[in-house]
């Protein structure tokens, strides 16, 4: 892989968004970085609901792979999210993946 020195013209790749105050929150960093690959794709590739919310489908074994991560830690960190009140699951019927909503707090976050 090769690098270069930014300027300040340099255009950035594409990049995934993750709320400054995200850093100060006490979950893992497994979930942070989770949380910005869930709002990305929610952004980029969401699906509407009945009521115009947006979602994500998310297989745990495809997002372990998205995020080099073992299924157990990507489960682990799910409910990190989910404890904290930034994604909400909306479980499915068996063998269909959750509807993952993912949350933005009024006001930012704590």
């Amino acid at each position: 892989m090769e690098f270069e020195f930014m300027s300040a013209d340099t255009v950035l790749p594409p990049c995934m968004p993750l709320p400054a105050a995200m850093l100060r929150l006490p979950i893992s960093s497994t979930a942070k970085v989770m949380y910005a690959r869930l709002l990305n794709t929610t952004l980029t590739a969401g699906i509407e609901d009945s009521n115009g919310i947006l979602f994500v489908r998310f297989p745990i074994m495809e997002l372990a792979a998205a995020l080099s991560r073992s299924p157990v830690t990507v489960k682990r960190s799910l409910k990190e999210l989910e404890d904290i009140g930034l994604i909400l699951r909306v479980r499915r019927g068996v063998g269909e993946p959750n509807r993952i909503y993912t949350l933005l707090p009024k006001g930012g976050l704590p």
